[in-house]
């Protein structure tokens, strides 16, 4: 019988945030690629677009219109899927099948004024205006009674649904915790009742810096990981090195680290194919509903469906829908291969 080793043999890992498994096939790298290959779309874009409904001075597609911002700019988005209207009620037959009204808040944040920049190629003092901004909508809408979760998120490309191309995230808040961070409340706090109050995620940083095969890049307040149980590609958590729940609470050494590991992070997704990498990413942060959330930690996930080129994409079909994720390629060699790209944006250096 074979020793188990996990950069040649079929196996599955834990993940502990969620509660679940995925099956890492790292043998199938090997196989030849004749399924989907994507169009790769053309990089440049203007400064400015008298067509974008994002760019400054323009009219959105709601019919409002932008004022001639110069940094960030935050809107009540035009088509949100939440609202702020009180409903009563609910559905409820045999306890089967069961509704519930849910409201909220969603909003737009421009991330620049330049419709041809991405977080890759803004400079660290411009995203850490993102920061403060999605900090601040953390704690505006955070503080509503009717609120229990601010979920900051960004779908960055075509690939992952963008509908333009202008920088931009959004900020939805709902009376409800949803699905993914309910699941992340009620592991943490269990692993912070078993473990005497210490973090989960905070002992798997430990775990990892001691490790190192999944590290990407780092700073004096954040790590960037591929994490053990990746699930995308070039999947990546970011990481607090202090302890710290909410967007909010950041300090300003905090957050200019956030900015610089966030360039540094997109700048590495771009250069590993060179190409504006698609992926969506967003912050897992403490609910606000008024509950403690033991050992919460906040963090990022990064998830990018590129799999083996520009053109080669991640699918989730099949037996991934049916029964659980699976990945081919190692979660340490994707790191390594993060690790491997240069710091400087493969465009800035034509």
């Amino acid at each position: 019988m074979e020793s188990f080793d996990f950069r040649e043999h079929p196996h599955r890992r834990y993940n502990p945030l969620t509660d679940e498994w995925v099956m890492v096939s790292p043998h199938r790298t090997k196989r030849p690629w004749q399924g989907q290959v994507e169009k790769t779309q053309p990089e440049i874009r203007p400064i400015y677009d008298p067509t974008c409904y994002l760019c400054p001075g323009n009219a959105r597609a709601g019919g409002a219109q932008n004022p001639q911002y110069e940094h960030t700019f935050v809107f009540e988005n035009d088509f949100a899927a939440l609202m702020p209207v009180r409903v009563s009620g609910a559905v409820d037959e045999g306890g089967l099948l069961r509704a519930e009204p849910v409201e909220g808040i969603c909003r737009v944040l421009c991330f620049s004024p330049r419709h041809d920049l991405t977080l890759a190629e803004m400079d660290p003092a411009s995203i850490r205006r993102v920061v403060d901004a999605w900090a601040a909508q953390t704690s505006e809408l955070g503080a509503l009674p009717f609120i229990d979760y601010v979920q900051v998120f960004e779908n960055r490309g075509a690939l992952m649904g963008a509908s333009n191309p202008h920088p931009h995230g959004q900020i939805w808040s709902t009376s409800r915790v949803p699905n993914e961070p309910a699941k992340e409340a009620r592991t943490q706090a269990a692993y912070s009742e078993a473990h005497r109050g210490r973090s989960l995620l905070g002992d798997t940083l430990d775990l990892e810096l001691k490790d190192g095969r999944r590290l990407v890049c780092a700073n004096g307040h954040w790590v960037v990981l591929v994490p053990f149980w990746a699930v995308w590609p070039f999947e990546t958590i970011v990481l607090p090195r202090r302890q710290v729940a909410t967007l909010a609470e950041l300090t300003d050494a905090e957050r200019d680290g956030l900015a610089a590991i966030l360039k540094q992070l997109t700048t590495r997704y771009d250069n590993l194919f060179e190409v504006s990498f698609p992926y969506s990413m967003g912050w897992h942060q403490r609910p606000t509903d008024d509950q403690e959330h033991p050992g919460w930690t906040l963090h990022a996930h990064f998830y990018p469906p590129l799999l083996r080129s520009a053109t080669v994409r991640k699918f989730m079909v099949g037996f991934e829908m049916l029964a659980e994720p699976q990945r081919d390629i190692p979660a340490e060699a994707a790191a390594q291969r993060l690790r491997s790209v240069p710091e400087v944006h493969y465009r800035s250096l034509v």
